[in-house]
């Protein structure tokens, strides 16, 4: 395992993430402990979960009820596309 202090790591964060996101162990040395830089696996459920507080079933319902408002929006030709600046939508 690569060990860093806080600073060097700070540092050059970006170089050290790429390199943990290859599969290399990489920590930083905070006081007594080392802590890891590790690839977490996050799943949609899961984001819905932590930012919403949606259980899994909410989640799916929510899905399908964003699923068929865009379909009515799509037929009745009034979804606008998106290209990167927020302020072209509000017209």
């Amino acid at each position: 395992m690569k060990t860093l202090t806080i600073t060097s790591a700070r540092q050059n964060l970006g170089h050290w993430l790429k390199r943990a996101a290859r599969g290399e162990e990489i920590g930083v040395i905070v006081g007594a402990e080392v802590i890891a830089f590790r690839p977490v696996p996050v799943t949609a459920a899961d984001y819905a979960h932590v930012e919403y507080g949606l259980t899994p079933k909410e989640t799916e319902s929510a899905e399908k009820r964003i699923t068929r408002a865009v379909t009515r929006e799509r037929r009745a030709g009034t979804v606008k596309e998106f290209k990167g600046d927020w302020r072209q939508l509000r017209s």
